[in-house]
């Protein structure tokens, strides 16, 4: 049993979701954060000199050779077609550079009237009205060239981007018969270069004095442009929020300047701060930095030039790509325009297809329900819905499948959606959104969609494309909504409406019940079907599914089914359909048994009654008229099978006691060993399987699973109906067989895989609903374990913790190790193994003092009954390790993880996956010390050694590639973190689910990402997706769920709201100082948030009293050299330092910059943009002083 634990362990490593307590070090950032004082006063500044008239129009700089692409470039305020893209030395980079990079680019700049000083005339409409020149000049250019379709490329710098998006606002907004043409720029346009374009307001500065900076470059401070722009600034806040719909449709670039720019006096600005360069939420979006001021960042003197290098590339990239999109899209407007001749939703058409579903060859009856169905969905206008209840058996997917086959042309899309449970739906949502992507590739947000692999993306890009107003002709079928949580009065459990035990089969009693409301699409039009076992959920028209009327359809299933003709001549058969009493399902069954058998119809009917009597007499008033009469189509079919293949029929006996699906091989054989003679025989090899379940599948009690989802390395698997499940439950098994059901919790326990095996998670997969099974026996039906079997619950304690499921875990663990004290003592090494599990447990919980008795009880035991380098020792050492780190406690930490590495080297080797855990480990440590230099050292062994030994999907190379992403957050590098991250989250998903707590660390540290490259609206997605996930599976009190409230609160501070942010920030700090203690860093980090609060809202000196508290407890735990090193203490320096400036405490205020300037020049050296923007304050405050 410590192979487990150990395998286990590893649980330890799991990768840190880090917090931040002030955005990652970017100089930009941090510098704003702080300063909500005024910018500084350009009233003195002197006018711009009158120049020349600006050249107006499109003027082509670059001709192309056969040109693929149109680029045109868009100047500022006061900006000229011509000199606002020509440097010092007279080098045009549109004219005299880009053409030998992009030969076959047609070249425009694009000149208009921008004299910002007749303030009469200049405002925000006032640049609406150039973006309706822009296009205007555009279209005549292109249909005079015979080039409408040709892709676009805009390059716009300054408030030159505001026109631009303007420019494709009313694009977008032409419609047939009203300026049709100008809707082809935003058509054709494939990409837009943002050169320092003040999208929005940031960190407390608004939109409009961000405008009065741009302005004030050139503008005397006291012309009443300032007024006007500032005044129109809330409109255009306004009116540029009808960009964000269509801003997904481009590949956009916003870049940013680095440096301020010079005013006049030898005053300077930051004009357009990164954080405000930046569309909150766009898609095929991404930050760049620019080495110059605003003025310079469109200036390139020569193709070395860092600034053109950066911009060039972007654009070669954007044009190689352009073709084949815009083909698209054209493709897309063509079928719109020759769809409008019709009904618009033709557009929206998709190839009929329902590959989800094992459709009937032969459908029978249901006339009168197909008519219903077709009278409430074929009729009226606005959305519609059809809900059909019924039994189970009754055949409600096959009615579905019928009506959406006969009346197919009614409808421009067909899709059908498992609804058994939340994942099996969201993962039908992902199917349709591959589906929507193949037939029409040009829909954007379902492409990102289909690749990014995101369910709850899927889910909501899938609803989007249904809510289109002219998409209104498709039909969505949610099948087998069997579990509904409606609310307010709609509840109702799988057994409701029905008699007997039929419908309480395992499967109803482990699946969670939801609301299906917030997956139907929100537009009001539409098809909708929804299936249920119960008729109780009252969102659309109920239609009752009820057993079939006409004997003459009975007659038909049987004859289909039985390959037997003419039997309304055969008085027997009359007479078992009107016994089978219309029931689809018990005449199907019926009709395999007689297909198989030489048996007569009256020969049935007499084995048939006495069944029925039987059952009568065994379970009277348990079993409604219904129930009885499949059940006894079933008893006779297993008599036949007891009859044909004893061992066949143990197996179904033993069928009660799994999951109800997927049941295959590899599942057997772990239970061999001390197992009945015919479970030996059964799993002796695969054909005596096979001839098993061949015998079962005969008789219509089995099918072979035909999907083709995935199976790994092992063997198909089997299924059967739930309905046929329940009747092994408690017909079959009326009395429990102990000895059955134990060896299926064998089974299922010596198959939970080791993480260190490939393509584990397939198996996890395939073992979930095995799994549930067993929990439901020992916590509900309480079966006990056989002495010596302890393992089974260790085991499902492993896997249950494996999933995110950390209260099924906890129940497993504790049964465990009850039942080991009990039969092995409390000082086995067994028992030790639990306990250490038990540890690992209590810390993802977040019950960290719990945790640390588990590990020093643990190992307390393997030093006494061990020795103290034995690996089960060292394991339990590392755990410590992990905990104190999480507590802060580095330095005890660090012993920990040293003492372990020093141990498995020795024991195990250097590249053992063991080693590799604590290797790992100590990188995260040394990552929160701020010894980054340390920590890559650290996690690139580990992922070398981890690819090596498991391969580049396996979690545990994942967990180091998630932390290297982390690292290179911290070090500025957010490219290379942004790979890291999306290769691990691509991982994770696959291996672990959308919902894992792995994967969900995942999603945190990428909106940790997003904020720091000011993708505002990304962030927000990616932190609400992280907390829901995580108050799901940890709780809202769990400290990694509080790690993404403070994170959330980080992002409302940066969008201005700051209310939301205090409200996130105090829910944290709450529950960290409950959950960690008031001098936790986790806690601190908290403290400094707040602090960063307080002094946005102008609120000096309680600023001050958080900022204080939380350097004191960074100085407490972390000792006087480490705190230096470390990157939350440093913000919290640098910000002390920025409020004691603002109070005029000019001494304090440079011992602190000194202090931190210091620090960040021994983690990340001279040259990083944090140290250097810390010593231009430093340089501020000393000019200051003076």
């Amino acid at each position: 049993m410590s192979s487990r634990s150990s395998r286990w362990s590893r649980l330890l490593h799991r990768p840190r979701s880090r917090v931040s307590s002030t955005p990652r070090p970017s100089p930009q950032s941090s510098a704003s954060l702080e300063t909500s004082a005024p910018q500084a006063s350009t009233a003195n500044a002197v006018p711009a000199a009158v120049s020349e008239p600006c050249p107006q129009g499109l003027g082509i700089v670059a001709e192309g050779i056969n040109p693929t692409v149109d680029i045109i470039a868009v100047h500022g305020l006061n900006g000229h077609r011509e000199k606002t893209w020509t440097a010092s030395n007279g080098v045009h980079w549109l004219r005299d550079l880009l053409p030998h990079d992009i030969p076959h680019a047609r070249i425009f700049c694009w000149g208009y009237d921008a004299n910002t000083h007749a303030s009469s005339r200049v405002s925000c409409q006032y640049l609406y009205d150039h973006a309706r020149t822009l296009i205007s000049d555009l279209c005549r250019k292109r249909k005079l060239s015979d080039s409408m379709e040709r892709p676009i490329i805009f390059v716009a710098h300054s408030l030159g981007g505001i026109v631009v998006k303007s420019a494709l606002i009313h694009s977008d907004a032409a419609r047939r018969g009203a300026l049709e043409e100008h809707r082809s720029i935003k058509v054709s346009t494939y990409g837009v270069v943002f050169m320092g374009t003040p999208h929005q307001g940031g960190n407390g500065v608004q939109l409009g004095r961000l405008l009065v900076n741009v302005a004030s470059l050139f503008v005397a401070a006291d012309d009443r442009i300032l007024r006007h722009l500032e005044r129109d600034s809330e409109w255009l806040q306004q009116q540029l929020g009808q960009y964000g719909p269509i801003s997904g449709d481009f590949v956009t670039k916003f870049a940013s300047e680095e440096y301020e720019t010079p005013m006049a006096f030898g005053h300077s600005i930051m004009v357009v701060p990164r954080a405000s360069a930046v569309v909150p939420g766009q898609a095929d979006a991404e930050s760049i930095v620019i080495h110059a001021d605003h003025t310079n960042m469109v200036r390139y003197t020569s193709r070395g030039d860092s600034g053109y290098n950066i911009i060039s590339e972007y654009l070669q990239i954007m044009a190689s790509a352009a073709s084949e999109e815009v083909r698209r899209r054209w493709e897309a407007e063509r079928r719109a325009d020759e769809a409008h001749l019709g009904h618009p939703s033709a557009a929206f058409g998709m190839h009929f297809s329902l590959p989800e579903i094992n459709e009937v060859h032969h459908f029978v009856a249901r006339e009168e329900e197909l008519a219903g169905i077709h009278r409430v969905l074929g009729e009226g206008s606005g959305r519609r819905i059809v809900v059909v209840h019924g039994l189970g058996g009754m055949g409600k997917t096959q009615l579905a499948a019928a009506y959406a086959k006969r009346h197919r042309e009614d409808y421009s899309a067909v899709f059908w959606l498992n609804a058994r449970d939340e994942t099996s739906l969201r993962q039908g949502f992902a199917r349709v959104a591959d589906r929507v992507f193949r037939e029409h590739p040009s829909v954007v947000y379902v492409r990102n969609a289909a690749e990014s692999r995101d369910l709850n993306e899927a889910v909501q890009a899938v609803k989007r494309w249904l809510d289109n107003n002219k998409n209104d002709r498709w039909l969505v079928i949610y099948d087998n909504y069997d579990n509904p949580r409606l609310g307010g009065g709609g509840d109702s459990g799988p057994n409701e409406g029905r008699g007997g035990g039929l419908e309480g089969d395992r499967d109803a009693n482990i699946a969670e019940g939801y609301d299906i409301r917030p997956f139907l699409p929100d537009a009001h039009h539409g098809a909708i079907v929804i299936t249920t076992r119960s008729s109780r959920v009252t969102v659309g028209h109920r239609i009752p599914l009820r057993k079939l009327k006409d004997l003459e359809d009975s007659l038909e299933i049987l004859a289909y089914t039985s390959n037997r003709h003419d039997l309304r001549k055969d008085a027997a058969a009359v007479q078992l359909a009107r016994k089978l009493d219309g029931l689809p399902l018990a005449l199907s069954t019926a009709g395999a048994y007689l297909d198989n058998v030489a048996t007569s119809f009256a020969e049935y009917l007499e084995m048939y009654r006495k069944s029925w009597l039987r059952l009568q007499k065994t379970t009277p008033g348990l079993l409604s008229y219904e129930d009885r009469a499949l059940y006894s189509t079933w008893d006779i079919s297993y008599a036949q099978v007891e009859q044909q293949n004893m061992t066949s029929a143990r197996l179904l006996q033993l069928w009660a006691y799994f999951g109800n699906e997927d049941l295959w091989f590899e599942l057997l054989l772990g239970g061999r060993s001390s197992s009945p003679q015919w479970f030996r025989e059964l799993t002796g090899d695969m054909l005596g399987f096979t001839d098993a379940v061949r015998v079962l599948c005969d008789y219509g009690l089995v099918e072979a699973d035909t999907s083709l989802k995935e199976r790994g390395t092992e063997s198909r698997g089997y299924g059967m109906h739930g309905c046929v499940h329940s009747w092994t439950i408690h017909v079959l098994n009326e009395v429990r067989n102990i000895e059955m059901a134990q060896l299926a919790m064998r089974c299922v326990g010596l198959h939970v895989p080791t993480n260190m095996e490939r393509d584990y998670w397939v198996v996890q997969r395939r073992l979930m609903q095995h799994a549930d099974r067993c929990l439901e026996m020992v916590v509900m039906d309480r079966v006990s374990i056989l002495e010596g079997d302890e393992w089974v619950l260790h085991n499902l304690g492993d896997f249950y913790t494996s999933q995110g499921r950390l209260s099924d875990a906890q129940a497993m663990y504790e049964r465990a190790l009850q039942s080991k004290e009990k039969a092995l003592g409390p000082e086995h090494t067994s028992t030790h193994s639990t306990v250490n599990n038990l540890g690992l447990l209590y810390k993802a919980q977040g019950r960290l003092s719990d945790a640390e008795a588990m590990y020093e009880r643990a190992l307390r035991g393997s030093e006494k009954v061990l020795r103290p380098e034995h690996t089960s020792t060292l394991i339990t050492v590392n755990n410590l390790g992990d905990l104190y780190a999480d507590q802060g406690r580095f330095s005890d930490a660090e012993a920990m993880y040293e003492r372990a590495l020093r141990g498995k080297e020795k024991a195990l080797g250097p590249e053992h996956t063991s080693t590799l855990a604590t290797v790992n480990n100590l990188g995260n440590l040394y990552a929160n010390q701020g010894r980054l230099s340390d920590a890559e050292v650290l996690y690139k062994r580990a992922l070398q050694g981890y690819k090596k030994a498991l391969g580049p999907e396996h979690t545990s190379t994942l967990d180091t590639v998630n932390n290297l992403g982390l690292l290179y957050a911290d070090q500025g590098r957010l490219s290379d973190a942004e790979a890291m991250y999306e290769r691990a989250l691509q991982g994770r998903e696959k291996a672990l689910g959308t919902e894992h707590t792995s994967t969900l660390d995942t999603v945190n540290n990428l909106g940790l990402l997003y904020a720091d490259q000011g993708r505002l609206s990304d962030a927000e997605a990616m932190y609400e997706r992280a907390l829901r996930g995580r108050e799901k599976a940890l709780g809202p009190e769990h400290t990694s769920t509080l790690d993404t409230v403070n994170n959330l609160g980080l992002l409302y501070a940066d969008q201005g709201r700051l209310s939301d942010a205090e409200a996130m920030y105090e829910r944290a700090l709450r529950g960290r100082e409950k959950a960690l203690g008031s001098e936790h860093t986790l806690t601190l980090s908290t403290v400094n948030n707040l602090g960063r609060l307080y002094a946005y809202q102008g609120r000096l000196s309680d600023a001050e009293v958080m900022y204080k508290r939380a350097l004191r407890g960074y100085e407490k735990v972390l000792g006087p050299e480490q705190v230096n090193l470390y990157i939350p203490a440093l913000n919290t320096i640098l910000n002390l330092a920025i409020i004691y400036s603002r109070l005029h405490n000019i001494s304090e205020s440079r011992v602190l910059y000194l202090r931190c300037q210091g620090g960040i020049k021994a983690v990340f050296g001279v040259q990083h943009d944090w140290y250097q923007e810390v010593t231009r304050r430093l340089a501020s405050l000393n000019l200051d002083q003076y």
